[in-house]
């Protein structure tokens, strides 16, 4: 028993636990974690990446937590990543950017201790047909312009600035109100002021998803990330994956599949969702060429993270606007059906003169 306290404590100290303890972040137990996940319980996973596995917890408070716990890799290198997630994590706040609530310093590896997001990743609701949060272009157009504006944070207003390294349809997480929250930064790397990229000592990410660029020169930049998010538009537009399967069997290129799609005036024939008129029509072709513009192959041809999130904002305000309109109009609509209703059932008014002549009756009835 004192023997296991002290690799705790050696643990603690080895992970930082000093400097940690004054950081905002709360300082967890390995018992309490443990409790929480039920002992990391199979079926408490919640997903699982190249860091590790990621289990979901319940504290004594009924706090609902996820709990990311890495491989058993080799600790240098696992220590590593952790140091370089935890410092990205922990200065970042963004509505939709998760959250760091905590970690657990006591573990060989120290484990990260994130929000709960109850609704998944956006890669289910997308590819779940039985999901019907994403069953309108409202919800996907509002989801992308969330997505959109964590990563312009991440890139112009987070300090230092941060590349994501790995976006992707799992990596978008919806809450309770399908609020999208950009999620694992495993793969992410800080930049100095004025940086733009960085040379990969090892290429990360997700194949399907990663700047052709990149896999070519190992450089990673911020235009990196504007092509993975290009990516997840066409998959939000599509409901295919990067690399999926034909109807015929056969394997194809989705992202040259969708341009040519555009270019041919066929984009209608591959949404993955009904549109409601010829408007919608008009915002779902704009964030298509959009989405085009962010999978150019050069990435000083793409379109920065700024110019794609005020672009979603702006379709965004403007189907709201046309949403607002058209509730007016059915309202100004149904108000009138039930006023003529209303005059249909009423008596017809009576005409003046009729009145006058009918007291005149009545008055001559009463002298006599």
């Amino acid at each position: 028993m004192i023997c296991r306290k002290r690799i705790k404590d050696k643990n603690f100290q080895e992970n930082g636990g000093k400097i940690l303890k004054n950081q905002r972040v709360r300082i967890f137990s390995e018992a309490e974690l443990a409790k929480a996940t039920n002992n990391y319980a199979d079926d408490q996973k919640l997903g699982e990446g190249g860091f590790g596995s990621v289990y979901k917890g319940v504290l004594t408070d009924n706090t609902m937590v996820a709990v990311k716990k890495s491989k058993g890799m080799d600790k240098a290198q696992m220590n590593v990543e952790f140091q370089k997630e935890m410092s990205i994590v922990s200065q970042v706040n963004h509505k939709n950017v998760v959250k760091l609530l905590g970690l657990c310093l006591e573990t060989k590896v120290p484990l990260l201790v994130y929000e709960f997001i109850s609704n998944g990743t956006l890669s289910k609701h997308i590819h779940d047909k039985g999901s019907r949060i994403l069953a309108s272009w409202t919800n996907r157009l509002r989801v992308a312009s969330e997505a959109a504006l964590a990563l312009d944070y991440l890139h112009s207003l987070a300090d230092p600035p941060v590349i994501h390294g790995d976006i992707k349809s799992v990596n978008i997480l919806l809450d309770n109100n399908c609020i999208a929250k950009v999620a694992d930064f495993g793969a992410s790397v800080l930049m100095s002021p004025g940086q733009t990229n960085i040379l990969a000592t090892k290429i990360q990410g997700t194949l399907g998803y990663l700047d052709p660029e990149y896999l070519m020169t190992g450089i990673l930049t911020v235009q990196s990330d504007v092509y993975s998010f290009g990516v997840v538009l066409v998959e939000l537009l599509t409901g295919e994956m990067p690399n999926s399967i034909s109807k015929s069997g056969e394997k194809r290129n989705v992202i040259q599949h969708f341009i040519l799609a555009l270019e041919n005036n066929h984009l209608f024939k591959i949404l993955d969702f009904q549109t409601a008129d010829d408007g919608e029509m008009d915002e779902i072709e704009a964030v298509a060429e959009l989405a085009k513009g962010c999978l150019n192959s050069m990435g000083v041809n793409r379109p920065t993270m700024k110019e794609v999130s005020d672009e979603l904002a702006k379709l965004k305000a403007l189907h709201q606007k046309s949403l607002a309109q058209q509730n007016s109009e059915e309202t100004d609509y149904l108000l009138g059906e039930s006023s003529q209703s209303f005059c249909k059932n009423a008596s017809p008014p009576m005409d003046q003169s009729q009145t006058v002549i009918s007291l005149q009756i009545e008055n001559y009835t009463n002298s006599n």
